[in-house]
């Protein structure tokens, strides 16, 4: 086998190989792009802002609070910073810190059902099952984007990969055409050495 032969076949095999990681990549791309785009349309249609810095207050102090002040609520990163950092806070001061299914339960846990007691825990439960359901879908569309980010990240390595596979195709093509690669690398075996093996 001659290295012009060996070239051929690599750069061949290299190319194909290119074009089967770009598709990837382009696949990986479009599902990024579907990511982000989806996030962006199911957050913007909750028209969420986050308070103008003037309206922070003490136990607002958050600097991704501070950075979105006043801005609409589109990204992942913000839907993730709106329920830790906002969301989160203000629930924790509805029931001393107890969840909705704490309050749930104490609630239940009340002889009589129509006291004021009962009223007003009535009240921070549905609050509490309220602020924590909008907070959880927050999550999850913060969730969403960053598998989103991860797709992008492995697209633009993707295309990297397919580039430099590209080029070392084309040099094999290259050096394929040199005289160079017109000597034998691999013997051949003729009809006689086969014969007395």
């Amino acid at each position: 086998m001659t290295r012009r032969t060996l070239d051929l076949i690599f750069s061949i095999g290299g190319l194909v190989v290119a074009l089967l990681i770009l598709v990837v990549g382009l696949v990986l791309q479009n599902q990024a792009n579907f990511a982000e785009n989806y996030v962006h349309d199911q957050l913007a249609a909750q028209q969420i802002y986050f308070a103008p810095a003037s309206a922070l207050k003490p136990n607002e102090n958050d600097p991704c609070l501070k950075e979105n002040a006043g801005q609409q609520l589109v990204t992942g990163n913000q839907a993730e910073c709106y329920a830790n950092h906002y969301i989160a806070v203000h629930l924790s001061e509805v029931n001393g810190g107890k969840t909705y299914a704490q309050t749930s339960t104490e609630l239940r846990a009340l002889p009589d059902q129509n006291s004021a007691e009962a009223k007003a825990l009535s009240v921070k439960v549905q609050t509490l099952f309220q602020g924590e359901t909008l907070r959880g879908l927050l999550l999850t569309s913060y969730g969403f984007s960053i598998f989103g980010d991860r797709a992008q990240t492995v697209a633009y390595i993707c295309y990297a990969l397919a580039f430099i596979l590209f080029l070392a195709a084309i040099a094999g093509f290259i050096h394929a055409a040199t005289k160079s690669a017109r000597r034998e690398i691999l013997p051949s075996v003729s009809d006689d050495d086969a014969e007395s093996a």
